[in-house]
């Protein structure tokens, strides 16, 4: 598994390991001891390290990517290149099964870096020569997350500015976690698949109801939503690097695609239902992912 320290990655070795999997896990520092956990010290650019994490697998998990990045050469690196890297490394290990986590946002690359990278990622492992799986997951949240955290805060004061209209479908990091291993065992009719993925709401969800729906998690039955044009996330973005650098969280690539209107997970490209099928809800994951939020200490009581 590669990403097994990220947001994904970490709810899906929890998962993994409590269904008794053992995990070659790749890490660039080092980390606590785990039983069943074999701790890969290295880097997508390492080929040594991904020869160490592959030996013996009978599936190779890759999560690991990066969803921002200062500049195009960032994305190419991190999810081109590592990407490549990994499937040589499992064809010399001679392993079959690769199951490849990209995004929503590869349906539409010439919209952002960020989508571009990601679509020439799924290329690489389509030309590989093994037995693929590609998820393309919409915006996912939960426990630990803290991509969306902003949005969770903006409702607990109130008010949330969002993107201009438009639909969206979202995935919880559970429902997630259990398809990716359940792809890991299939061996038939899930290879040579490229499937988009969701919490099994027809047709997403508006920009504006999903500000809502976190609006009630949080507390704020009363929270407004403002459907931001583009011109104003851009300034926003352009801001948001100027005061935190490379690690702005708004940047005028993510603009780009959180403008597009149309991020709905396509139905003919579900998941079989005898493979996987969603089952955490909207309401009930909002909740969990609000009361672990606060645990932290990272979001306040509605104010």
């Amino acid at each position: 598994m590669t990403g097994a320290t990220g947001f994904v990655g970490a709810a899906t070795l929890d998962l993994a390991l409590s269904r008794g999997f053992t995990v070659n896990a790749l890490t660039r520092r080092p980390q606590p001891a785990r039983k069943g956990v074999t701790w890969i010290a290295g880097a997508l650019d390492d080929a040594d390290s991904l020869d160490r994490l592959v030996a013996d697998a009978d599936a190779v998990l890759h999560i690991a990517g990066v969803v921002n990045a200062h500049n195009r050469q960032g994305f190419i690196d991190g999810n081109v290149k590592g990407t490549m890297f990994l499937v040589d490394a499992i064809r010399r290990g001679a392993v079959r099964r690769m199951v490849h986590v990209s995004s929503l946002a590869a349906r539409e690359p010439e919209l952002s870096s960020y989508g571009w990278s990601k679509e020439l990622a799924e290329r690489h492992v389509m030309a590989g020569g093994l037995d693929w799986t590609i998820v393309r997951p919409p915006a996912i949240y939960g426990p630990g997350d803290q991509e969306m955290l902003e949005l969770f805060r903006m409702a607990s004061r109130g008010l949330m500015v969002l993107p201009p209209d438009g639909r969206l479908s979202v995935i919880e990091v559970h429902d997630l976690a259990h398809l990716l291993l359940a792809l890991c065992e299939d061996r038939s009719d899930s290879v040579a698949q490229i499937y988009e993925v969701d919490d099994g709401t027809p047709g997403g969800w508006s920009h504006a109801d999903f500000g809502r729906a976190v609006g009630k998690a949080v507390g704020r039955e009363d929270v407004r939503t403002l459907a931001a044009p583009r011109w104003l996330l851009n300034t926003a973005a352009r801001a948001d690097g100027l005061f935190r650098g490379k690690g702005a969280k708004l940047t005028t690539d993510r603009v780009s695609y959180f403008c597009h209107p149309d991020w709905v997970s396509n139905p003919s490209m579900r998941v079989p239902p005898a493979i996987w099928q969603p089952v955490v809800g909207m309401p009930a994951g909002l909740s969990n992912t609000v009361k672990a939020y606060r645990a932290k200490g990272w979001l306040k009581a509605a104010s």
